[in-house]
């Protein structure tokens, strides 16, 4: 019975999956309010190039919102990053962060560097005023419309 366990141990990601076990026990294990569409108060929680379920290369983006109702629930900002459009997109959220930071796609390995650099830039420094919304195919839209000092 115990080369199963080895099995997965050896084939699951475990220390992928501590992580996201933390995760979800500080962000409330999921049990928190849906966001509805709206503008919010946001700070950038964590920002990350990670992979898609499918393996494919993604940006993803937590905005913890600051104040009001949904208080402490999170906004997710997720771009596949597969198609010129798609990269275009994540650009352009980027530097709509206002970072300082210069943002351009050459390879994978040098944008992980940018949106770390971006991420350093604006951790604990800026909060952003995010006008979340769906578009006519309902797919979420993410806009920030003002920077803030914190």
């Amino acid at each position: 019975m115990a080369d199963i366990w080895d099995k997965f141990d050896n084939t699951v990601d475990v220390e992928g999956l501590k992580k996201d076990l933390k995760d979800a026990e500080e962000n409330g294990g999921g049990n928190y309010k849906e966001v509805p569409v709206g503008t919010y108060e946001v700070e950038v929680d964590k920002l990350e190039l990670k992979e898609t379920k499918k393996g494919d290369p993604m940006l993803s983006c937590w905005m913890k919102v600051l104040e009001g109702e949904f208080k402490g629930s999170i906004i997710f900002y997720n771009q596949v990053l597969t198609t010129g459009y798609g990269i275009h997109n994540a650009n352009e959220f980027l530097r709509s962060l206002d970072s300082g930071v210069e943002v351009d796609f050459e390879n994978f390995k040098q944008y992980n560097s940018v949106l770390l650099d971006v991420y350093e830039a604006i951790n604990g420094k800026l909060a952003y005023a995010l006008e979340y919304g769906k578009n006519n195919k309902d797919f979420n839209t993410y806009k920030i419309v003002d920077v803030f000092e914190e």
